[in-house]
């Protein structure tokens, strides 16, 4: 076979097979893996040098069938047919050997040369699993490699048996359906091969099996096709014939062939050892899916992350602030012109500082979700919570969405692409704003810990309960109204109990921090200091009388005071008076009179303004909005904390209208994106009027 310039390797296979791992292998990438079905839902690319080769793999979504239903599905069929790869490496889960095969069946009637790694094998042997491979090879003509994806194991092997397959030119031997059957397909064949374009686009075997299959994509592929008639009237001979013969949906007959087929060579190739007592799975899922016990420690568990995350990180978050603290401090008495040091401690300093200060909560937050995901308890969540889910109009499988929207909305409007009926989609990407993602977080506890210090924990979870008690009302709501339909069944294979790798957990953790920290440097460093622009100019006419007036009150009012003192308070009067004059006073007075019947100020406004590029904002914005002076002998005036405590402008019930305004507010602009994109724009100007009004009427 003639040598191509870059070589192209998809990676397919169900979901849950491992692929990512063997893609993160092969590249030395880091995508996120998960035990648990749809982590991949659009197709990922690396480039490699391998055997003075350039190779471009491409990570397809998982599919367990190429007749696509989900979004997810059509990518994976829709880059094999129409990118046509100059072969395909099927991920196979050897401890799921039969239903794995199914896929690899179809992919052999691409006519496209495919090779098999039977990843797992780790896991295959601990069950007593043993696969002759050489045997199953030979049996259904396609080289098959043992892996081990997560360890790197086996993956230089698969590399070379793909390109050595690829060079021989070899394609794999068809699997059989029966002579009558074949015959019918055979007639299919020759009409398809009588159009010399489209022979040159599809594979007419595959194409002909997908239209006995009933399969609405292969039917509007011949459209246009010089012989379109005669292959619709054989089409319509070929199931008289399926139903006067066999009395079985098409679909059903060719499934069941692949299956005997499937059995019979695994029959041969593999044999299991004896194993011993009843295996850890089910002996974990007897306590967890056990039907009393199973929700109440679901929340048990939810809780339990909440707690650790507060308990552990108030200390660093104390530490930090405590560090920033001491920075505005040092400078703040340096030498360094006026003009510059108000830039940056308020811009900078009180302004991103406050924000990175909440990182150690990020971490943890994350370390617990991205150890429960990896041991495939998130996957019994989803299984759970499928009879409550469609109580409410929506499916099982919305709840692996919804829980990725505690992280970002972003991933996790994009992981709708795994339902497979548009509106109950639709209905759960207009639920995901409402739970709270991690940029939601450190307002949350900012607001929690100075308002309610002795129950910050709790008030935040019920601020992360009251969002998902929101989502639920909301897509009751639209699915009995704009969005009505039936939910479809739930059918989900619940991944085994697996021991997360160290290295897996911190990396996800590390990849989820490292996007906040960036964020800060970036994109809030940007817009504190414009912030800072807004609230510092123009400079207030008058400020120089207003001062002396400010310093003769101060004297008259409060006479036990020192000159550090005064000043400290004249200094926080005076950047209370710039404030007001500012542009951002300004803009500020505009939007009050449609937000003070909910109890904010105009400087509230203010803050909630950049909240809508990113939720972070809101915490940086109030960091300049009420940054304070900073001297030696006060080290609290430099909390953030502490200004709003004094600040007249705030109370308990103030905090608690703002933490609520927040989760309901609409998304950031990135999510609105998304959501354009995934739904359209008479959803995103939908999802942004129904979130704000929602948000006022709260």
């Amino acid at each position: 076979m003639q040598d191509r310039a870059v070589l192209t390797i998809a990676l397919a296979g169900n979901p849950n097979s491992g692929k990512t791992s063997v893609f993160n292998a092969i590249t030395g990438a880091h995508h996120k893996v998960g035990n648990y079905p749809g982590v991949t839902v659009e197709k990922r690319e690396g480039k490699i040098e391998f055997r003075d080769r350039e190779i471009r793999i491409v990570d397809l979504p998982g599919t367990y069938s190429l007749t696509a239903y989900s979004l997810d599905e059509v990518v994976a069929r829709d880059f094999l047919l129409n990118e046509k790869p100059d072969i395909v490496i099927d991920i196979i889960d050897s401890t799921n050997l039969e239903r794995n095969l199914y896929l690899l069946l179809q992919l052999i009637e691409l006519e496209i040369p495919v090779v098999a790694a039977l990843n797992m094998a780790d896991e295959a042997k601990e069950k007593g699993i043993v696969i002759n491979h050489g045997i199953l090879s030979k049996t259904l003509g396609v080289p098959m490699v043992p892996t081990v994806g997560s360890r790197g194991e086996g993956v230089e092997e698969l590399l070379e048996v793909a390109i050595s397959t690829y060079e021989a030119g070899s394609k794999p031997r068809m699997p059989s359906y029966g002579e009558d059957i074949e015959a019918h397909i055979a007639s299919l064949v020759a009409l398809l091969k009588e159009d010399s374009a489209f022979v040159a686009a599809y594979s007419p075997r595959w194409i002909a099996i997908k239209l006995i299959e009933k399969d609405s994509d292969a039917k509007k592929r011949i459209s246009g096709h010089i012989r379109e008639a005669e292959i619709l009237a054989a089409l319509e001979d070929t199931w008289r014939w399926i139903a006067l013969h066999y009395r079985k949906d098409p679909e059903i007959l060719i499934s069941e062939q692949r299956y005997g087929y499937i059995h019979g060579a695994v029959a041969e190739a593999v044999h299991r050892t004896r194993q011993r007592g009843i295996p850890l799975t089910e002996q974990i899922d007897n306590v967890v899916m056990h039907p009393f016990i199973s929700l109440p420690l679901f929340f048990l568990v939810i809780w339990a992350i909440f707690r650790l995350t507060f308990a552990i990180g108030e200390y660093p978050m104390a530490w930090l602030e405590g560090l920033f603290g001491a920075l505005a401090r040092y400078v703040q008495n340096s030498p360094l012109p006026n003009g510059i040091r108000d830039f940056l401690v308020n811009a900078v300093i009180h302004g991103v500082g406050g924000v990175l200060s909440f990182v150690p909560l990020i971490v943890i937050l994350f370390f617990c979700i991205s150890f429960l995901e990896d041991t495939g308890y998130i996957a019994r969540a989803a299984f759970l919570t499928d009879h409550f889910l469609h109580a409410i109009g929506l499916h099982g499988q919305s709840f692996m969405p919804l829980m990725l929207g505690f992280g970002c909305s972003v991933p996790a409007i994009m992981a709708t692409r795994t339902l497979k009926s548009p509106k109950e989609r639709i209905a759960t990407i207009l639920a995901i704003p409402f739970i709270s993602c991690g940029g939601k977080l450190p307002i949350y506890v900012l607001l929690a810990g100075t308002f309610f210090p002795n129950h910050a924990s709790t008030v935040v979870m019920l601020v992360y309960a009251t969002g998902v008690v929101l989502s639920i009302l909301s897509t009751y709501f639209l699915r009995r109204t704009v969005l009505k339909g039936q939910s479809m069944p739930f059918v989900m294979e619940l991944p085994p109990y697996r021991m997360p790798t160290l290295k897996g957990v911190l990396w996800h953790v590390w990849e989820k921090t490292w996007s906040y920290v960036r964020k800060a440097g970036t994109i809030i460093l940007a817009v504190s200091v414009l912030m800072w622009v807004i609230t510092s100019y123009p400079k207030a006419k008058g400020i120089e009388n207003y001062e002396m007036q400010v310093r003769k009150e101060i004297i008259a009012s409060h006479p036990e005071l020192n000159e550090s003192q005064i000043a400290t308070n004249i200094e926080i009067l005076l950047r209370q008076y710039q404030l007001e004059h500012s542009i951002a006073g300004s803009i500020g007075k505009i939007v009050e009179p449609i937000i003070a019947p909910i109890g904010f100020n105009w400087k509230i406004g203010v803050a909630l303004l950049p909240g809508l590029t990113a939720k972070e904002l809101v915490v940086s914005t109030l960091g300049v909005l009420y940054g304070t002076a900073v001297n030696d002998e006060n080290e609290a005036d430099s909390s953030l904390r502490q200004a709003l405590r004094d600040s007249p402008d705030w109370s308990p019930r103030v905090a608690l209208a703002l933490l609520i305004f927040i989760l309901v507010m609409p998304p950031c602009f990135s999510s609105l994106a998304v959501i354009r994109a995934e739904a359209g724009d008479k959803w995103m100007a939908f999802q942004v009027a129904y979130s704000l009004a929602l948000a006022w009427v709260l």
